[in-house]
């Protein structure tokens, strides 16, 4: 099996306000529409993303009610610091501010009007040595 596209797609409630938030502020492009559905795009590695109006017919019918909740989407990126003082100068709330986590990640998060969690990622240098003091 060769995977040529990985895509997620999001159950939400305002397919427009999502639109206009991953392509005003994640640099995604709008690649299809139509009512209750946005096919949308980026031309590097991150993921495509296909946002439904929740109770389209297109999902399972017990899924139909349900919307995006409980999951991060994640993008790894270079200059971790300078995509948060972008994202902050487009107005963007900031929900989870930057921070580093023990294992090497650091990271912050925003929050797109359906309540989509979007996390952007930098990871620390792994050759680093954990305590510098100590090759001193």
């Amino acid at each position: 099996m060769q995977v040529t596209t990985s895509t997620i797609s999001l159950t939400v409630d305002d397919v427009a306000a999502s639109t206009r938030f991953f392509t005003t502020h994640l640099g995604y492009a709008q690649r299809v529409a139509a009512d209750g559905f946005a096919s949308l795009g980026r031309d590097d590695a991150a993921v495509d993303v296909v946002l439904l109006q929740r109770g389209i017919e297109v999902l399972p019918e017990g899924f139909r009610d349900r919307h995006a909740d409980g999951l991060i989407l994640a993008f790894t990126v270079d200059d971790l610091a300078a995509q948060e003082a972008r994202i902050k100068s487009e107005g963007v709330e900031i929900t989870m501010a930057l921070r580093e986590e023990p294992w090497g990640e650091k990271l912050f998060q925003v929050t797109d009007p359906n309540g989509i969690v979007v996390q952007f990622v930098e990871w620390a240098d792994q050759d680093a040595p954990e305590d510098a003091e100590a090759l001193a």
